[in-house]
């Protein structure tokens, strides 16, 4: 449930930012806004380097999908791939 809400406000935050890119906010906030989308665009795919860097030799590896996924939501992504395929006892 909470997962499903983090998701949803990553969605409104990338929105929000690439909103920007199209009608550029006020001129003090354009300049916010541009650097919080390269920091979210860097941070996010640094997460998805990471979690293919420590995938084991013989895992399947990630789909297309699910590496979107995981650049899109972020942690949130991160968060319902680990419980699905980690369940605790």
């Amino acid at each position: 449930m909470l997962i499903n809400a983090g998701r949803l406000l990553m969605l409104c935050v990338w929105a929000f930012l690439l909103i920007n890119l199209v009608h550029p906010y006020p001129k003090p906030l354009t300049y916010f806004v541009n650097v919080a989308l390269f920091f979210m665009a860097v941070m996010h795919g640094l997460q998805l380097v990471l979690m293919k860097a420590t995938q084991p030799k013989d895992s399947p590896k990630l789909s297309g999908l699910l590496q979107a996924k995981i650049f899109l939501f972020g942690v949130f992504e991160l968060l319902a791939w680990q419980k699905k395929h980690f369940p605790k006892s």
